[in-house]
């Protein structure tokens, strides 16, 4: 008898049945002695959609909903159907005994397999693989410690909640939003509040009136002051600061206080998620989209990362003894950090980061035992891989040690203050690099209470107060995680979500919000705008993963929710106005056009929702670059044939004469069929359905 063993990705897959010596390879499963490892290409099972339910949801209708089905179903997806089959017919052999589990270790994978089995109507026994990282000891030893699938059953009821809770209200609201306005309006549980959050901010920023306020520099004896009154800094009237200016000039400055402190700064925590998103934007203007790729590359392909959709920055204390082995695998590349550390047979300083009851399912990113070659990483990937890895090494250094000095002067009657930091020991900050936020040495010397020096070259200087920033994706990730919006695996799809429906753009690192998203935010319900709602909903979700929560209770709430969230957009009075309307009319209805930005270039689409009228308003985009800028070029038919063009640049280049592609299936048969043995080659489609034509004449 063999065990099927479920993986999430093809990829993971073929590694299982390496390690499992799993040498026959068909075209869905490896199989072996003892196990036959297939996959799931992701998803190949969802919630059915309103129109599986009944035909009529098909059209979208305001007076149809909310839609609630009685009982959530599932169907298999279209496009990986084939594949499902596969899977299908390996379930029903008789010499499977049971199933292994082998998906992601986490909600999402769960509910991957789970839905699966499901759908198969799976009635034998289920085991689960729970690994956090996929090096070939990680496996073997996950095989040999397999866990009961019961013990999961409380994270899939969560991941379950969860998907019923997006359709219910996603589908709902979107569908309610967009028939009762005319124009595609996507709301969701996270999503909105997110967007709500970006607004605030875009709010904030309008309404701020900048007021201009004055500083006070000045030399006492040698040291570089600040004026200073109750702990602020800022003069808001510029009379008083020339006021204070004169007041200052010539004087004698008085050494009232001199505090020494001496402090020290504990080791960083390594990353979970969302904290490495937030660092690897701000050091490398990463997207949380782009970090999360990398990492799961680094993590599946690379084998270099244990796994990635963490929310903890602890480790169990079972792994301290494997640490030495982690070090001896990323020695090549990190030569002078590690050789001290090997010494000491690697061990941690910071004894905090292992703090079992602080693990939830998975503990933090940190390096594998898995050899590291630097050379194999591709400029980003070493990026990424050099921040998880020197947090790692920090934890084997000591902390960093430093000494404040605060001297406070007494300058006729008013208060000038200097500061100064003096590192004692760099300790961890040593492998991590100079640090942006450390203090200024500003050598203040030997100081006794009561001293006097002269005062001399006072300044003052004018500055305006600023508004607020637009957030950046880094402040986007503290905020949702601050709200519990999402988890470390979803916050990055839903950020590109909120850029794909157009109600945000990214410009420059910072976000945006557009038009539609600011009209998007005055439609949708106030309930669902509010992140603290969303942050509950979460600790609901996270508690019935844990056991502690009542699915049936959660999602009887959900459904009374979504009536009441359809029931007031259907009677509200607010107005919407498309914010890409022309002037232009459909050729085919007589509405007006809209026009809607798409990777290939601006399209002009009808604004009637039930016409399927569009066209293009800019030239198809090649994939051919500008050599000059290096953006896309416009592609063109011309007299003289096919042209690239670079508008911004005047380049234009013609291009080279090409054989025309065939795709179809039909249309390579037919090649077949008629291409002469001996030129099989450079003969047209058109040429050969003419062939056809001529032939059923004869």
């Amino acid at each position: 008898m063999k065990s099927l063993v479920l993986a999430e990705k093809p990829s993971v897959a073929r590694e299982i049945a390496r390690v499992l010596g799993c040498k026959k390879e068909h075209k869905f499963h490896f199989e072996g002695s003892k196990y036959i490892v297939t996959w799931a290409l992701g998803h190949l099972i969802e919630l059915k959609m309103p129109e599986h339910y009944d035909p009529k949801y098909k059209t979208w209708r305001l007076e149809d909903l909310p839609i609630i089905p009685e009982k959530m179903g599932l169907k298999v997806i279209r496009q990986t159907s084939r594949h499902y089959k596969g899977i299908e017919l390996l379930a029903k052999r008789t010499d499977i005994k049971d199933c292994i589990i082998a998906t992601d270790a986490g909600r999402e994978g769960e509910l991957v397999a789970r839905w699966i089995l499901k759908k198969l109507n799976w009635k034998k026994p289920i085991l689960r693989l729970w690994i956090s990282s996929q090096t070939d000891k990680a496996i073997r030893d996950g095989f040999k410690h397999l866990k009961p699938g019961k013990q999961f059953e409380a994270l899939y009821q969560s991941a379950v909640c969860r998907a019923e809770a997006d359709w219910l209200i996603g589908l709902n609201v979107t569908r309610a939003l967009t028939t009762k306005y005319n124009d595609p309006l996507s709301a969701g549980r996270v999503q909105t509040p997110t967007l709500a959050m970006i607004m605030k901010r875009e709010t904030e920023i309008q309404k701020f009136v900048p007021k201009p306020y004055w500083t006070i520099h000045a030399k006492i004896g040698s040291i570089h002051t600040i004026w200073e009154r109750n702990g602020e800094k800022r003069i808001f009237s510029k009379e008083t600061a020339e006021h204070l200016l004169a007041n200052l000039n010539g004087k004698k400055g008085t050494v009232i206080k001199v505090e020494r402190k001496q402090k020290k700064e504990h080791q960083p925590l390594p990353y979970d998620l969302t904290e490495l998103q937030r660092d690897a934007n701000k050091r490398f203007g990463f997207s949380a989209k782009k970090t999360l790729t990398i990492l799961q590359k680094l993590y599946e392909h690379y084998k270099l990362v244990t796994y990635p959709r963490t929310d903890s920055r602890y480790l169990t204390a079972d792994m301290e003894s494997t640490m030495f082995d982690r070090l001896q695998a990323m020695a090549s590349g990190y030569k002078d950090e590690i050789r001290p550390l090997l010494s000491n047979k690697g061990k941690i300083l910071s004894k905090r980061v292992f703090n079992n009851e602080k693990v939830t399912d998975h503990h933090a990113i940190i390096p594998t035992e898995e050899p590291l070659n630097m050379s194999q990483l591709s400029t980003d990937e070493r990026k990424l891989y050099d921040l998880i890895a020197r947090r790692f090494l920090a934890l084997f250094y000591p902390a960093y040690e430093y000494e404040t000095v605060h001297a406070v002067f007494d300058v006729n009657g008013e208060t000038l203050t200097a500061k100064e930091t003096i590192v004692l020991n760099n300790g961890f900050k040593a492998v991590l690099g100079k640090q942006q936020d450390e203090p200024e040495n500003r050598n203040i010397p030997a100081l006794v209470k009561g001293q006097s020096f002269a005062v001399h070259q006072v300044e003052i200087e004018e500055k305006l107060e600023e508004p607020p920033l637009r957030y950046s994706e880094a402040d986007i990730l503290t905020q949702m995680e601050k709200f519990g919006l999402g988890t470390p695996a979803t916050r990055a799809d839903i950020i590109e979500r909120l850029i794909e429906t157009e109600t945000v753009e990214r410009k420059n690192g910072r976000f945006y919000p557009t038009k539609k998203g600011k009209q998007l935010i005055e439609l949708v319900n106030d309930e669902l705008k509010s992140p603290e709602l969303t942050a509950r909903w979460e600790k609901e979700l996270e508690a019935i993963a844990r056991g502690k929560g009542n699915p049936e209770f959660f999602l009887n709430n959900i459904r009374k929710q979504t009536k009441r969230l359809v029931n007031e957009i259907k009677n509200s009075d607010r107005s919407y106005k498309a914010h890409n309307l022309t002037g232009s009319m459909c050729p085919e209805c007589g509405s007006f056009l809209k026009i809607r930005s798409t990777k290939e270039g601006r399209l002009l689409v009808c604004s009637n929702m039930e016409c399927r009228y569009s066209k293009r308003k800019d030239p198809k985009l090649s994939n051919r670059r500008c050599p000059q800028c290096k953006k896309r070029m416009e592609i063109h038919n011309g007299k003289a044939g096919v042209y690239f063009q670079c508008r911004r640049c005047n380049v234009v280049e013609k291009a080279e004469e090409k054989k025309t592609a065939v795709n179809n299936r039909k249309d390579r048969a037919l090649i077949q069929k008629y291409s002469p043995k001996s030129d099989s080659f450079g003969t047209s489609l058109g040429d050969l359905l003419k062939q056809v034509l001529e032939e059923k004449q004869q």
